[in-house]
């Protein structure tokens, strides 16, 4: 399993950034693309796809890794 893969502001744009990381994937003009390009990544790496809003908080998961079934809880 990868890296989660992150989509964040920044600097008026919107990068796409592994957990950890320092420097970002890429960046890009629009969230759309930036999500487009993050889901790619955590699919090929059967990670979790972490979606930001512009404040920095989490507006939307999304998990292509192996998730238990049946979900616990």
């Amino acid at each position: 399993m990868g890296k989660n893969q992150h989509v964040v502001p920044h600097n008026n744009k919107w990068a796409v950034k592994g957990a950890g990381n320092v420097k970002c994937t890429r960046i890009t003009e629009t969230q759309s693309e930036a999500i487009k390009i993050a889901r790619e990544i955590s699919s090929n790496q059967k990670s979790e796809l972490i979606i930001h809003r512009r404040n920095g908080k989490i507006r939307e998961k999304d998990s292509h890794g192996k998730d238990p079934f049946p979900p616990r809880g």
